[in-house]
């Protein structure tokens, strides 16, 4: 212990004499550890513990067999629940929008509508007041209870305790607030939090239609929490025999009848699997980070042992082991992973406070909570071990290696003539940054090309108005006056040139779909549908609202209503399964319970779950036909978004002020679709940052220290009259091959990164000729920047001096 700490002390001096050194290194830990301790904390968060709940590892989302399509409908809910033998326990919840008034003010929040046994199959306990539980649930609408989340109660309410027994309306009906949930307790959904929690036999009160009943209404989440000891192939198994009975009596639903099992927390594989490919591609990025850290740092660390060759060799001569020698440098090395390792968990922690607290789309209650824990600083402190000591013992074999009397002699060193490891380790970070930094343009181009893809409308110059009628106590059918008088008068305002109605605008996070058939289908099985389409329903004057192209046929008018037969406007794609290349307008196809719809028109194909997905049919309903209580008014015009805003907002306020509304830009409302993007964009360009400079770094060093060992023989070369071009190369060909030959490999391994961040990024490829030219540009500047100082000291050496200290 003695040793050790005279060590300790010895190594402290020593770096207070070389403070770029120690500098230099403790910053280049620092930002490779804070960087992978995010990316770790993120994580932990959401892939390796997501919920924070009891028997977490045992709960499923139970979906349906078919790939994409997550939810069920409440009855199978109910039958999987009664039937099953392979858990526990089930519970079924939805999301939806409610509008709450207490004290006279009213407020739109987002709420989740859960089964009464929800709380007790989590385990979860009431922060104040109590929970609802199964045994309160009498049928429907039986259960006009509400829980507060811990953050709705102290934002909304203040955090009064005496909020418990009160009633509030939602939706202008009446619900009493029986409880308040714990603060660590947001639901099952990562992303998601709602404010508050309703019994979902209360839904259809609030929802205004009763999808409990309804056996194709799949708009229902399940969640199952598993018995112990039974394994999820199992409980499939059990579930898909549950479901080929429902089959049999069901037999219009076949094809819904199936599950599939996903971990919870991310909405299944919506969001599941791109997050979790997404986060371990960064993970691994981050871990190439790091990994170039390492390779930095060994280069510094063998550099500060060449530079004390000769020290080094004294101290031999005099007595001094070398396992002594190597023990004083593992003792800097301690020192700098500890400051390295403490200011970058500093740091990581910091961000990660940032980062918990960021609230990227306003009108979603969307946010990644992530906090620093034990495991945090388990992996900070063996990050620091490793990167720091690792590098360290790489200068084992420069001084198990070092001949005393050459060193002390201050022999001249011989020209590299075969690759060494400093070179391999140099060139291995060089393509780490290659591949980073490709990565990074990779993201920010298909950043740039989501802002200008066709998404089948046009979002600049309109306003969105937001709302649903059936928050302010209106039926579906009352609902259609008041949509057409805001139409009507919001079409009077100076300036608007087009207006229209859509119920769920695309690429907003939600929309419905069907499955169509063609003419003359009885039987409307899944399995003889032609496809499953995207829906909605607009108003006329729609399509020039939304700047939409009608390609052939017409657009909707307000004669289309429920007297006239049906017609709907179908997108490309759709036109194309139904008929083929044959001329689609006028001809007629089915769906489930309307026959001979008529097709009116067909319009571009579009954009509607992501940016990144491939062409998907779609069909729209005229208003008067399929009327909805949720509505979206899209107006344009040639003013400003401030004025269009103000000016809609007393328009809605003047027919009915207790109407609540959201007003937006459709850019700003898009920005939820270009939120993946966009967090791909600043986590790899962070990345490619940091790459960089560490690339730069390590550059420098290499060539440096070739100018340093060859510093004498340059000066020879030049005293015979060697050519300024003939010394660059001597000193730093060796420093541009690898140079070379590290971007390439990592311009290669950033080919095969792009397949991870296809799911996130918008047409996502390395090939893209401003990624390579980029890239290619970018790894020249850095080689620039980094050999500029070493090859100007190579070019203004003294010949005549370089030779008088031979």
């Amino acid at each position: 212990m003695r040793n050790l700490w005279s060590d300790l002390r010895i190594a402290a001096r020593r770096l207070r004499r070389s403070p770029g050194f120690a500098l230099t290194t403790s910053l280049t830990l620092t930002m490779a550890i804070a960087a992978n301790l995010v990316v770790f904390g993120v994580m932990n968060a959401i892939v390796l513990r997501p919920l924070n709940v009891a028997h977490a590892d045992r709960l499923v989302d139970i979906e349906q067999r078919t790939p994409g399509f997550i939810t069920q409908s409440y009855p199978d809910y109910l039958d999987y629940r009664s039937r099953n033998s392979a858990f526990t326990d089930m519970a079924a919840l939805r999301f939806n929008q409610a509008a709450l008034a207490s004290g006279g003010t009213a407020t739109s929040a987002w709420d989740s509508e859960v089964s009464g046994n929800y709380f007790d199959m989590l385990g979860v306990q009431p922060e104040l007041g109590r929970f609802f539980h199964s045994s309160d649930e009498r049928g429907t609408n039986s259960a006009p209870y509400l829980v507060l989340s811990d953050g709705y109660w102290r934002s909304r309410f203040a955090a009064d305790p005496r909020i418990i027994g009160t009633t509030v309306d939602l939706n202008k009906h009446q619900f009493t607030i029986i409880g308040v949930a714990p603060p660590a307790f947001n639901g099952t959904e990562l992303f998601f939090w709602p404010a508050f929690f309703v019994p979902i036999v209360n839904a259809p009160e609030l929802d205004g239609y009763n999808f409990l009943t309804e056996r194709y209404n799949h708009s229902t989440f399940i969640l199952g929490l598993l018995k112990p000891g039974v394994t999820r192939q199992e409980a499939a198994g059990n579930l898909n025999a549950v479901a080929a009975q429902l089959a049999k009596q069901y037999p219009q639903s076949d094809d819904r009848m199936g599950v599939r099992l996903a971990a919870p927390g991310l909405m299944g594989d919506i969001l599941g699997d791109p997050v979790r490919e997404f986060l371990s591609g960064v993970f691994l990025l981050a871990l190439l980070v790091l990994a170039a850290a390492c390779v930095n740092l060994a280069s510094i660390f063998s550099a500060r042992a060449a530079d004390r060759a000769r020290e080094l060799a004294i101290r031999m001569a005099i007595g001094s082991g070398r396992w002594r020698l190597l023990r004083q440098i593992l003792a800097e090395a301690a020192l700098l992973a500890l400051a390295g390792g403490a200011a970058g968990t500093l740091a990581a922690a910091q961000l990660m406070r940032l980062l918990s607290q960021w609230r990227p789309v306003a009108e979603y209650p969307i946010h990644v909570a992530v906090a620093v824990d034990a495991h945090v600083y388990v992996i900070a402190f063996l990050l620091a071990a490793v990167s720091c000591v690792l590098p360290a013992l790489l200068t084992a074999r420069q001084i198990w290696r070092t001949d005393a009397v050459h060193a002390m002699k201050g022999a001249a060193q011989t020209g590299f003539r075969r690759f060494s490891l400093r070179d391999i380790l140099l060139a291995l970070q060089v393509a780490m940054c290659a591949l980073l930094v490709s990565s990074a343009l990779v993201g920010l181009r298909g950043l740039e090309r989501s802002l200008h893809a066709q998404l089948g409308f046009n979002p600049q110059g309109a306003e969105l108005v937001e709302t649903n009628m059936r928050m302010a106590g209106y039926t579906n059918a009352s609902s259609l006056p008041v949509q057409k008088r805001i139409l009507e008068d919001a079409s009077r305002i100076p300036g608007v040139t087009a207006v229209g109605t859509i119920d769920q605008p695309p690429l907003n996070g939600g929309g419905n779909t069907t499955p169509v058939f063609p003419q003359g289908t009885t039987d409307f099985r899944d399995s003889n549908s032609l496809a499953e389409v995207n829906v909605y329903t607009i108003s006329p004057g729609f399509l020039a609202a939304s700047r939409m192209r009608l390609l052939a046929g017409r657009s909707f008018t307000w004669n289309d209503d429920d007297k006239t037969p049906r017609v709907a406007l179908i997108n490309q794609s759709l036109a194309h399964i139904l008929f083929g290349n044959n001329p689609a307008v006028g001809r007629h196809f089915e769906i489930n319970g309307h026959k001979d719809i008529e097709v009116a028109g067909v319009v571009e194909n579009g954009k509607y779950q992501s940016l990144t997905e491939n062409p998907k049919p779609a069909m729209y309903w005229p208003l008067p036909q399929n009327l909805e209580d949720d509505t979206t008014l899209v107006v344009r015009s040639t003013r400003t978004p401030a004025e269009m805003a103000s000016a809609l907002s007393t328009l809605v306020a003047k027919i009915d002020p207790s109407l609540p509304v959201t007003i937006e830009s459709w850019p700003q409302q898009l920005q939820l679709v270009l939120f993946p993007a966009r967090v791909a964009t600043v986590s790899l360009g962070l990345l490619g940052l940091l790459a960089a400079m560490l690339a730069a770094t390590g550059i420098f060093g290499m060539a440096s220290y070739s100018v340093t060992r060859r510093l004498r023989e340059m000066g020879i070369r030049m005293a015979l009259g060697a050519q300024r071009v003939q010394i660059l190369r001597a000193a730093l060909a060796r420093t541009l091959i690898l140079l070379a030959a590290g971007s390439l490999a990592g311009l290669a391994l950033g080919a095969a990164a792009s397949g991870v961040l296809s799911s996130i990024v918008y047409e996502a490829t390395v090939f893209d000729p401003i990624v390579l030219a980029g890239a290619i540009l970018a790894m020249v500047a850095i080689g620039v920047i980094a050999a500029a100082f070493p090859a100007s000291r190579a070019l203004h050496a003294d010949p005549a001096l370089l030779l008088r200290e031979e």
